[in-house]
């Protein structure tokens, strides 16, 4: 199994998604009426695609899943550049930091990071901050779905792609619990060929995850499911 996409619900796919495969140097995969999707490849290390998925009406804010770019030596420049490209200055209550705090232009943080050494190699997207009432459970939970190993972190516990290339995976005590409207912002992850979505299932269930389903969806091929501090992710089926 390994992690695939940044999935975005969003009121205008296209236009976010231009917004967001500008800020990252994607290369689109998709753009059609309602779905936009770009491909962020780190030569070496994972592949990673930003999906934008249309909806009528955006869940309340207060993310839990948000990205942070890196900005390094040349915060400054990035900052300017996503806010020419339609970001705005963001004050989610982040104080006196060393990062800048942002919004996409549905009103999504995301943050431009300072130089850490643990930001080499990640890419123009350095972190996935992830919200969580129990980072050692839900760590455990998403180091057994992606493969991804335990890293060293200024900020929080951190997972990253073996090669140890591409973002970090950011498991931060939330601020506030996780309520009842989904996350704006998820994860998908797409199984290997051979691999059992009813065995895989039975672990996610046995590391504390849940599996969740939505009648009024109908019947979709892949799977909904929460992780311990219940942020929702997919499992997609193998391709092919």
């Amino acid at each position: 199994m390994q992690l695939e996409n940044v999935v975005f619900d969003s009121l205008d796919p296209q236009r976010l998604g231009r917004f967001w495969e500008a800020a990252v140097g994607g290369e689109t995969l998709t753009d059609a009426p309602g779905i936009f999707e770009t491909s962020l490849v780190i030569e070496g290390g994972p592949s990673l695609d930003l999906c934008f998925q249309p909806v009528t009406e955006l869940p309340s804010p207060g993310p839990r899943l948000h990205l942070d770019l890196l900005g390094g030596p040349h915060q400054t420049e990035v900052v300017d550049r996503l806010l020419g490209l339609g970001a705005r200055h963001l004050d989610i209550g982040q104080h006196d930091v060393a990062w800048v705090v942002l919004a996409d232009p549905e009103g999504n943080a995301l943050c431009v990071m300072e130089d850490r050494p643990e930001f080499v190699g990640t890419g123009p997207v350095a972190a996935l901050p992830l919200a969580s009432a129990d980072p050692d459970a839900d760590a455990e939970l998403w180091s057994w779905l992606t493969g991804w190993t335990d890293v060293d972190s200024s900020e929080a516990r951190s997972l990253r792609h073996p090669s140890r290339l591409g973002p970090l995976l950011d498991l931060c005590p939330e601020r506030t619990a996780k309520g009842e409207a989904k996350n704006r912002i998820h994860l998908d992850l797409r199984l290997e060929a051979g691999e059992d979505a009813d065995g895989v299932e039975a672990a996610i269930l046995g590391l504390g995850g849940r599996r969740v389903r939505h009648p009024e969806w109908g019947e979709l091929p892949w799977r909904h499911y929460t992780d311990v501090s219940g942020n929702e992710f997919c499992i997609l089926p193998a391709s092919g």
